[in-house]
């Protein structure tokens, strides 16, 4: 597994090892050792996949403290350009963000530390992303930031964008509790 921190700290794509032969593939998604070797968290409480068809924005998602958790993302099928904001308040890159292609042809993942907000888009085809917490699921503990209120200029025209997240407050009007 190799691993090459984003311009976000904490925040890492994953280069997933993986042998192949006629009958399909094989691919490690979690090595403990290696990430015990970026002090990474491997202590998964929760397990979850998404499948969203071209032109869907989820996001931008986190779960606010205590019940604030790391996540282990990837493509088990199709393609996203997941999309990483940072929302630490004592962070050198408050308020900015990251993109990273996460794809089944690709193998490759994204560790995303507490205080990132997260989300991603589905330019073309459908994309299903497996999401692994540190934390399980607290309703009264999630919630986002508005998906186009960062600077990012999403690669889709008409995105198809739940209430939810349309509900967001937009980052100039966000206060973070990381």
């Amino acid at each position: 597994m190799k691993i090459r921190e984003t311009k976000l700290h904490g925040a890492y794509e994953l280069s997933l090892d993986f042998s192949e032969d006629e009958r399909g593939d094989f691919v490690k998604t979690l090595h403990t050792g290696s990430f015990s070797e970026y002090g990474l968290d491997s202590e998964f409480k929760e397990s979850y996949f998404s499948t969203s068809k071209a032109g869907v924005v989820r996001g931008m998602h986190f779960q606010v403290p205590p019940h604030d958790h790391s996540k282990l993302v990837y493509a088990v099928d199709g393609a996203v350009l997941d999309v990483l904001l940072d929302i630490r308040k004592d962070s050198e890159t408050y308020g900015q963000y990251d993109t990273i292609e996460l794809s089944k042809s690709r193998r490759n993942a994204v560790y995303i530390p507490k205080g990132i907000a997260h989300g991603f888009c589905v330019k073309e085809g459908a994309g299903t992303l497996v999401y692994l917490t540190t934390t399980v699921y607290n309703k009264d503990s999630d919630t986002g930031v508005l998906w186009n209120s960062f600077g990012f200029n999403w690669p889709i025209d008409t995105p198809l964008i739940s209430e939810r997240d349309r509900s967001f407050k937009p980052m100039d009007q966000f206060s973070s509790p990381f």
